[in-house]
């Protein structure tokens, strides 16, 4: 058997390799040589030393998209998850319809960004036309306007993760437990939430990155309007690139900053849940 694998092993996993070597490690390397080079197409660049990070550095636009990213994953991750956790032990409990209610609260989720964030922005809007304002008046109102369009997309996908996971602890726990006089908030915090913990370190690592990554809800909902205050770091991102010439380096290199970033902000996530994983 051991043969076979390996006879056969580079005949399946060759192509992916390749398509994962052509479509990810190449231009993810071309991408570091980019951010240090001054260019208008990828065949005239110039090499620029560390003038594209000092000006990403010294750019306003960048830091506050940085910090508005940062409060903004902060609140969602939070929210999001409290949420998706209530839901998935209600709708753990036998509750008739359960099907029906896990289907319909997973279903935005299956919307695109684009889509969701017009019809957010047309839904919030038609609210504060009441007062006399769009969500743009406002940066707070960008703010909450983006928690609540983000929560209600991931809500449903978080919870199919943390249903899976009650479900896999032993009822037998459960009922000991029970028995042994434990209540409600005892059951739930010392038994339930130990034993979700794997399932707990994929939703927030999921959560984290999505909402660092959110772009399309941003752009469609308030394109970072007032005044790009609610500008997320990957729409700054865009607009760096795309918005101004000459600029395309900086916004290269703003991409590389962003994507180190997120991944020792995802290590650092990881690395903690998964210490309560193995104490539990």
């Amino acid at each position: 058997m051991e043969k076979s694998l390996k006879k056969y092993f580079w005949f399946f996993v060759g192509p992916t390799l390749l398509c994962f070597i052509v479509a990810f490690i190449i231009p993810f390397i071309y991408g570091i040589v980019l951010s240090f080079a001054k260019f208008t197409t990828v065949t005239n660049l110039k090499m620029a030393g560390f003038n594209n990070y000092i000006l990403a550095f010294s750019n306003p636009d960048f830091l506050n998209a940085l910090w508005f990213s940062v409060r903004f994953t902060i609140v969602s991750v939070i929210l999001t998850n409290i949420i998706a956790f209530a839901l998935a032990l209600l709708l753990s409990g036998g509750i008739k319809g359960t099907n029906l209610y896990r289907t319909l609260i997973f279903m935005p989720n299956l919307i695109g960004g684009i889509v969701l964030g017009y019809i957010w922005q047309f839904l919030i809007n038609g609210v504060l036309s009441i007062a006399g304002v769009t969500i743009t008046v406002s940066a707070s109102y960008g703010f909450w306007g983006l928690v609540i369009l983000s929560s209600w997309q991931f809500i449903g996908y978080m919870m199919i993760i943390y249903i899976a996971g009650i479900q896999n602890i032993s009822t037998d726990i459960i009922e000991a437990a029970k028995i042994d006089g434990a209540g409600g908030w005892t059951t739930l915090t010392k038994i339930i939430v130990p034993l979700v913990m794997p399932s707990i370190t994929i939703t927030f690592f999921m959560s984290v990155a999505n909402s660092f990554k959110m772009f399309d809800q941003n752009l469609a909902l308030t394109a970072g309007l007032p005044g790009k205050q609610t500008a997320g770091v990957a729409l700054d991102i865009y607009n760096t690139f795309y918005g101004r010439t000459g600029w395309e380096g900086v916004g290269q290199a703003k991409a590389l900053m962003f994507f180190v970033i997120v991944a020792i902000i995802s290590l650092i996530q990881l690395s903690i849940t998964r210490k309560r994983e193995i104490e539990n």
